[in-house]
């Protein structure tokens, strides 16, 4: 592993990580020491220049609080190949961005399947997360979602071939789920037998219109978590992304508090 690393193109900064680079931005804090800092953490197939990332990027610089987003490896502008990846692996660069480009405390915000990797982060790294706002949180998608969902011969294929190609209303092309990514995942489970071991705050929004991960998800998750501070919020129109201008305006207005309550 090595340090923080300028990109050359000054869009983002990268970290290496095994044999392939982690892509992040980071905005420094301006406010004293002891004031929380914000990571974003994405969701499965997806990058740090979405919507929400960038809003809350400018949201909390407006509140002069530290910020950094990343590409897992195999995302966005990060290295490495898609197929590669498993669950284990994007919570390890999740981790590498936590302890080598963060300091101080910070409040893990996971979308979707960034839900599942800052509640791992989290339960690793007690020490140095505040707190936790999930959007649209997917812990064992991969299980609950994907392999619990196709058809014996569907299975058989994915076992045979090693991936199965999943169509996708986001992508023009079908991507492929690797029977790799769901058999290793079984190993970062979360919604199953033991509570979840984080005990700090945490905020759960999801949209009840949501069409890829159901809102009893994060009913799930919040009853999973041994924390006695857990909230959810349900948008009755959402959808998953919970991109709209309100929904931005719930999600700032989530962190702002959660911020307040641990700083």
């Amino acid at each position: 592993m090595t340090g923080p690393q300028p990109d050359p193109g000054g869009a983002h900064h990268s970290l290496t990580r095994g044999d392939a680079t982690i892509a992040y931005r980071h905005t420094p804090a301006r406010k004293p020491d002891g004031a929380p800092g914000v990571m974003f953490l994405g969701g499965f197939m997806s990058d740090m220049t979405g919507t929400k990332a960038v809003a809350l990027e400018a949201w909390a610089a407006r509140q002069g609080l530290a910020f950094t987003r990343f590409d897992y490896q195999g995302h966005g502008a990060s290295g490495g190949r898609f197929e590669d990846g498993t669950i284990g692996a994007w919570a390890a660069d999740a981790l590498t961005v936590l302890d080598e480009v963060t300091q101080g405390p910070q409040i893990l915000v996971g979308s979707s399947m960034g839900g599942w990797i800052m509640t791992l982060a989290a339960q690793r790294r007690p020490e140095r997360v505040a707190g936790l706002l999930g959007i649209a949180s997917a812990p064992d998608f991969t299980e609950d979602l994907i392999w619990d969902a196709l058809d014996p011969a569907t299975r058989a294929l994915m076992q045979r071939e090693g991936a199965w190609y999943r169509p996708s209303q986001y992508f023009p092309d079908p991507k492929p789920v690797t029977w790799t990514l769901v058999e290793e995942a079984r190993a970062h489970l979360l919604l199953r037998g033991d509570p979840v071991r984080f005990t700090g705050p945490v905020r759960l929004l999801h949209g009840m219109a949501d069409a890829d991960v159901p809102w009893q998800t994060s009913l799930r998750l919040a009853e999973a978590l041994a924390s006695p501070d857990v909230r959810v919020t349900l948008v009755k129109d959402g959808d998953h992304r919970l991109s709209r201008d309100q929904d931005i305006d719930l999600l700032c207005r989530t962190l702002a508090d959660l911020v307040r309550t641990v700083g």
